[in-house]
C-alpha cells in the first residue's frame, strides 16, 4: 500500500473515530440535560433567592391549637419511659386526623410530664406537646412560605433522605452534562477560536472576585 493510500486509509479512519465521539459525547450529553434540567432551573432560581434572603420579605403564618387527648389513649402512654420512642401507634394516629400534620413514626422526646414531639420541614417546623396527667396536646406550626421551602430544598435542610438522594444523584448527573460539554468544546475547539477564551474567563472572573472582594 503506497503512502497515499495509507494516509487516505489513516484520515478515513480518524474521522470514523472523530465521528464515534461525537456521537457518544451528544448522547451523554443530551440525556444528562435533560434529566438536569429542571433540577437546575430549581437551583439557579433558588441561587438567586438565598443571595437576597434579607430583601425578600415573608410574613411566617402560625398554627396554634390545643385539643385533650381521649382518655382511651392515655393508657397507651403509661407504657412507656423516659428517652425517645415514637410515639403509639393509635396516638399517632389520632393526632394525624385532628391536626394538619403526618406524625407516622418520628422519634418523641419522653420525659416524667411531657411527650414533645419536634416536625422541621422544609419551609416549616412543627411541634406537638402531650402532658402525660391530664392529656393536653399543644401544637404549633410554622409556616414560612413557599420561597423558603424552595430554599430549604436547595439546602437540602429538613428535607428527609429521599431528596438527600436525589441531589447527589443530581448532582452526579449535572458533572456529567459538564464533563461531556467539556469535550464537546474541545472537539470543536478548532472551528471555534473564541471556545478556549471564554471558559478561561469563566474561571477568572470567580478567582478574581474571590480575591478582591471576599475577605
Amino acid at each position: 500500500m503506497s503512502e497515499r493510500a495509507r494516509a487516505a486509509t489513516g484520515a478515513i479512519g480518524g474521522q470514523q473515530r472523530r465521528g464515534f465521539w461525537l456521537r457518544t459525547l451528544h448522547q451523554w450529553h443530551w440525556i444528562s440535560s435533560a434529566i438536569c434540567l429542571v433540577g437546575m432551573l430549581l437551583f439557579a432560581i433558588t441561587g438567586i433567592t438565598l443571595n437576597h434572603a434579607s430583601k425578600i420579605e415573608a410574613e411566617p403564618r402560625i398554627d396554634h391549637r390545643t385539643l385533650t387527648l381521649p382518655a382511651p389513649l392515655m393508657a397507651s402512654l403509661e407504657r412507656h419511659d423516659e428517652g425517645n420512642a415514637p410515639l403509639p401507634a393509635a396516638v399517632a394516629r389520632w393526632l394525624g386526623d385532628e391536626l394538619p400534620v403526618a406524625v407516622g413514626a418520628r422519634d418523641a422526646e419522653w420525659s416524667a410530664d411531657e411527650i414533645y414531639l419536634s416536625m422541621t420541614g422544609p419551609g416549616s417546623d412543627a411541634w406537638i406537646s402531650i402532658q402525660r396527667a391530664d392529656g393536653a396536646v399543644e401544637f404549633e406550626r410554622t409556616d414560612r412560605g413557599w420561597i423558603s421551602y424552595l430554599n430549604d430544598l436547595h439546602k437540602g435542610r429538613n428535607a428527609g433522605p429521599a431528596w438527600g438522594w436525589f441531589i447527589d444523584v443530581f448532582a452526579i448527573a449535572t458533572l456529567v452534562f459538564c464533563i461531556t460539554g467539556l469535550f464537546l468544546l474541545q472537539m470543536h475547539a478548532r472551528q471555534r477560536r473564541m471556545t478556549w477564551p471564554y471558559v478561561g474567563l469563566g474561571l477568572v472572573v470567580p478567582v478574581l472576585l474571590a480575591l478582591l472582594f471576599i475577605h
